[in-house]
């Protein structure tokens, strides 16, 4: 985990975010903590994670979300050298999906 992200303020925001239970409750949080810009990136970067996993090549990643080239690269080093949040999130994600079918 990179230091300079944990501090005693992302731990409070962290813990707020565990306590919401729907998707409704999550989106009436987001929608007051964070501009509508600030989540539409953080979803679309999530989105180019997923294909990116899924071994979509950059052009039809850059027609299907509207990422930059930048921000695919971006994501792909963290998909292959971050702390693994990405594969975790979409790991539970899928499994879930599975689970519902």
């Amino acid at each position: 985990m990179d230091k300079r992200l944990k501090d005693s303020h992302v731990d409070s925001l962290f813990e707020a975010i565990l306590t919401l239970k729907t998707k409704k409750e999550l989106y009436q949080f987001f929608e007051d903590v964070s501009t509508v810009k600030e989540l539409k990136a953080l979803a679309q970067r999530f989105e180019v994670a997923k294909k990116l996993s899924q071994g979509e090549k950059y052009e039809t990643i850059v027609q299907e979300t509207g990422a930059s080239s930048a921000t695919i690269s971006r994501v792909k080093r963290y998909l292959n050298y971050g702390a693994d949040g990405y594969r975790l999130a979409l790991s539970r994600v899928k499994v879930k999906g599975q689970g519902s079918k």
